[in-house]
């Protein structure tokens, strides 16, 4: 499954992934993986959470950022959850037609695996397209 929290910048995206983050860590069997672009708030997460910060990495389209979380699938097969803060620091360059590729990819990793995505994105969810507006939780 992929869900979205989309919001404009100070709505409290972060906060509503961090707090999904840690309740899905108390209840999951699986490891649960927090990608973000920058390390502010690796102590906000529980500490069974693998952290990944990607500034070090050259994310910038959609299927660099595929390669990047197949690249920790493969290392850890028991993930059920991938939390991705920020899609638009992550990868630098997001549009409309990348985002639903990207979601595509991301249903047939969900459905391969067996896990989740939960992506917060800086956006407002008017702006979004229906096939995004229909995955959103918050």
């Amino acid at each position: 499954m992929v869900q979205f929290i989309a919001g404009a910048k100070g709505e409290g995206k972060t906060k509503k992934l961090i707090d999904m983050a840690n309740r899905c860590a108390k209840t999951t069997d699986g490891h649960l993986v927090f990608i973000d672009d920058d390390n502010r708030h690796i102590y906000d997460l529980h500490y069974d959470i693998r952290f990944v910060q990607t500034d070090n990495f050259p994310l910038s389209n959609y299927r660099e950022l595929i390669g990047f979380i197949c690249g920790i699938l493969s290392m850890d097969s028991d993930i059920k959850h991938v939390f991705i803060d920020g899609l638009t620091n992550v990868v630098k360059t997001v549009d409309n037609e990348s985002l639903l590729k990207l979601i595509a990819k991301l249903d047939s990793l969900s459905r391969d695996y067996e896990l989740d995505f939960v992506i917060s994105m800086n956006c407002k969810a008017e702006e979004l397209p229906e096939e995004v507006k229909r995955l959103l939780v918050a």
